[in-house]
């Protein structure tokens, strides 16, 4: 196994072949004369052509720039570029083409767990498995990638675009990430920030397992199977993302507990086709929230969805104030073993749908808004029943609960609804890309 010398690039490494290979005639005795520009800074510049191989990076405190037209070709095996040592920074390179196999996490960039403090910046990435996996490192950052996933595989075949495994202190922003399995994985990962990051056309835009005292704030997601699964995690400050256009759910939480939603915007999530067991039968849901407890979640908006949100199996004790909920086919579906009130300090929610007055001006309604009653229990209970929803029955019966509310179910009541929808949250979807 032949390696490239370190009078050439240093700690640059080459495995399999025995030298580079470049376009325009470039010999590999060229390549190490053009990358020593800086050598007595550690600064190692690449110049422009196709280098072959993989390589990799041992050296603390080297630092890798990518010429324009500087292309990394892993030639379709293993880790396209790994570092493994601290405090590297490699920027402005194009990687290409390397391994598929998930089992062998084959990535991009494979970051080691003692290359703490690695920094990866404005980077192109396009390949079948892994972009970036960061694999128990503490202090990454990973700013201004682009990452290509390959779309003629299924996407469970793919690799996630940034992977993250043990991680903490890691800061994930400015990152494009299109056509991988998730857009950002965060697992058994503590203490980190995502922060705007343009996630589109893949099964989860952010996906958190097992990680807590994480930010995900100002990240935008398109066209995405769920926009933001979190799930078994807790301390999550999830605040001014926009989930637009995507599938299924919008946020998604899933064993979720004392986090905070604050100013997302959620907009246009309609149901779509897929096989995933998970959320197979999701009905359009701009939040889901499922055995989730001691959240809170405050001035939100969601929009023009096929369920505005949707609280199941235990999902009480969250505190919900200062929402938007704006033309939503359904507003509220929740089966609850209580009375959930759904005001704070006498501020409620906005509800499109309501019906109440205002008589002394102060922007509160005067009478609650509740908005299921004991017919959409039943219908709940026993969908086929909906057959009968435009029958005459049906309408009386609505009528007869509003005039003559003898009993009434547990459910949700806001005491202090909005009368106006301000604009808080509404101009969150926008990117440069």
């Amino acid at each position: 196994m032949g390696e490239l010398s370190r009078i050439g690039l240093c700690c640059l490494a080459l495995w399999g072949v025995s030298g580079m290979e470049a376009q325009a005639g470039m010999s590999s005795r060229d390549l190490i004369a053009a990358a020593t520009a800086a050598p007595e800074e550690n600064r190692w510049r690449v110049p422009a052509g196709i280098h072959r191989g993989r390589f990799r990076i041992d050296e603390e405190g080297t630092e890798v720039v990518c010429d324009p037209g500087a292309v990394l070709d892993a030639e379709g095996q293993g880790n396209g570029l790994t570092i493994a040592a601290a405090n590297v920074a490699v920027s402005g390179c194009a990687l290409r083409n390397w391994g598929k196999d998930l089992t062998a996490m084959d990535a991009g960039v494979f970051i080691e767990k003692q290359a703490s403090g690695a920094t990866l910046r404005n980077n192109r990435l396009t390949g079948p498995g892994f972009g970036i996996w960061v694999d128990g490192t503490a202090d990454v950052t990973v700013t201004g990638n682009h990452i290509q996933g390959e779309p003629a595989l299924r996407s469970q075949d793919r690799g996630n675009g940034i992977h993250l495994y043990a991680v903490r202190g890691a800061v994930v922003s400015r990152n494009y990430v299109r056509e991988t399995r998730d857009g950002i994985y965060i697992d058994t990962s503590n203490g980190n920030r995502l922060e705007g990051n343009v996630l589109e056309d893949l099964r989860y835009g952010v996906h958190y397992m097992f990680s807590h005292d994480n930010k995900v704030v100002g990240n935008v997601t398109r066209r995405t199977r769920t926009g933001y699964a979190l799930m078994q995690s807790r301390a999550l400050w999830v605040e001014g993302n926009c989930s637009e256009n995507d599938q299924n759910y919008g946020i998604l939480m899933n064993y979720i507990t004392y986090s905070t939603l604050r100013g997302n915007h959620i907009r246009g999530v309609r149901r779509g086709a897929t096989g995933d067991a998970m959320i197979r039968g999701a009905e359009g849901k701009a939040l889901f929230v499922y055995n989730s407890l001691y959240n809170d979640i405050t001035d939100n908006r969601f929009e023009q969805s096929t369920l505005g949100i949707h609280l199941t199996a235990g999902s009480e004790d969250n505190q919900l104030s200062g929402n938007r909920f704006i033309v939503n086919q359904q507003q509220v579906k929740y089966v609850a073993t209580r009375t959930q009130e759904w005001s704070r300090h006498g501020r409620g929610n906005y509800w499109s749908d309501y019906l109440g007055w205002d008589r002394d001006g102060d922007g509160i309604g005067d009478v609650p808004y509740q908005p299921n009653d004991d017919l959409d229990r039943l219908l709940w209970l026993y969908p086929q029943a909906r057959l009968l929803m435009s029958s005459p029955s049906v309408s009386l019966l609505r009528w007869a609960q509003s005039a003559f509310p003898v009993t009434r179910s547990p459910g949700v009541r806001d005491s202090h609804p909005l009368m106006t929808a301000d604009e808080t949250a509404a101009e969150l979807c926008h990117d440069s890309h």
